[in-house]
């Protein structure tokens, strides 16, 4: 576990009010001066994301830099009216609120999976469509694409042969 990054993935059930329990070592990676407050957003891709309440704030300060900028108009709208500052129950449970339950399509299971500064939530079967294709290879040339992209952000910190070499042995999996 660590404080820098989320990882991981669980998959939880919603309750009959649309709550569900944030597995514990995220739950305690949320906490920050000793308080649980975090917030719960319209992420990239077909989710929701939750976000520390420091990340938030980083992100609410460089969205104000462009509220001006009329083609973001509409997405500051539409993310800054789902958006849900929220914390945990004495139990560890956090509801969702049913726009964003129907906005993403999600039913009674999701995959709680950690994604770095986040932890974006999934209906059950996207997630495990997503992970099925992506390890059979179906999306092998897309996803190969994706790799080599992302890998290819570190080529200020990495030696590019290692870059290469990493990329290759994950399409191997």
């Amino acid at each position: 576990m660590s404080k820098d990054f989320f990882c991981g993935s669980y998959t939880v059930k919603l309750d009959d009010k649309n709550r569900f329990v944030v597995p514990q070592n995220l739950r305690y990676q949320l906490v920050e001066n000793g308080v649980l407050e975090f917030s719960i957003a319209l992420s990239i891709g077909g989710c929701l994301a939750i976000y520390r309440k420091s990340d938030m704030d980083q992100i609410v300060e460089r969205f104000r830099r462009k509220q001006h900028i009329g083609k973001f108009q509409k997405f500051f709208t539409l993310f800054f009216s789902t958006l849900v500052n929220t914390t945990c129950d004495k139990v560890g449970r956090v509801s969702i609120p049913g726009n964003l339950k129907s906005g993403v399509g999600i039913n009674s299971d999701i995959v709680i999976a950690g994604a770095l500064n986040k932890i974006e939530i999934w209906p059950k079967e996207i997630y495990e469509r997503d992970l099925a294709n992506f390890i059979s290879g179906n999306s092998k040339g897309e996803m190969m694409d994706l790799i080599e992209e992302a890998f290819s952000t570190l080529r200020n910190d990495r030696d590019i042969n290692d870059i290469e070499d990493s990329v290759e042995e994950m399409i191997k999996l």
